[in-house]
């Protein structure tokens, strides 16, 4: 390590966005890392459908590690959604809260809000919501947001940004959604 360069114990904001799949995937990477130190992780859901993840299954592996804690009201507008915009907004902005109280904690040394670009792309949540969670977080605590669409003003202030690109999808080629890959 150069002399300019020095470790430094801060903690990040990290970002994975982009249209591609991976996004979850790559956090949860994360979650399985900072098990290995001992971190304590609180993962927390904006956006997800009613369908029963593995990853649910999985993080349960981890506990009393990792919490996680769904949000949302599910998909908004697309597939099984039912539910009124407002009553999506309403739990959004109910988890935006819940983040902060988790966050304030102290307790954990990795934050991700899973889905949270897309609650505020949606409209679902506002700028001031998002910086009020980036706000909340200590100076060591690392900061996870996933999701599309990730917001200019979030990119900027971010330490690591990744998109994932979609190049290729098996969905093109009619295969649907594969348990234990996709869900």
């Amino acid at each position: 390590m150069s002399e300019d360069k020095k470790p430094v114990d801060k903690g990040l904001l990290v970002v994975y966005t982009g249209n591609g799949k991976g996004k979850t995937t790559a956090s949860l990477g994360m979650v399985v890392r900072a098990v290995g130190y001992n971190w304590n992780i609180c993962i927390i859901q904006f956006v997800k459908g009613s369908w029963k993840y593995g990853e649910l299954k999985g993080l349960k592996r981890l506990e009393p590690n990792v919490e996680l804690h769904l949000v949302g009201e599910g998909f908004v507008g697309i597939i099984d959604d039912k539910k009124e915009f407002a009553e999506h907004q309403k739990a959004a902005q109910e988890g935006v809260a819940f983040a902060i109280e988790k966050i304030k904690s102290d307790k954990y040394q990795l934050v991700i809000l899973d889905e949270l670009n897309i609650a505020a792309d949606l409209k679902l949540i506002t700028k001031e919501d998002v910086l009020a969670l980036l706000d909340a977080c200590s100076e060591k605590q690392h900061l996870v947001i996933t999701g599309r669409n990730a917001p200019d003003y979030l990119i900027e202030k971010a330490d690591l940004v990744t998109e994932m690109k979609e190049i290729k999808h098996p969905y093109q080629d009619g295969i649907l959604a594969q348990k234990g890959i996709d869900w």
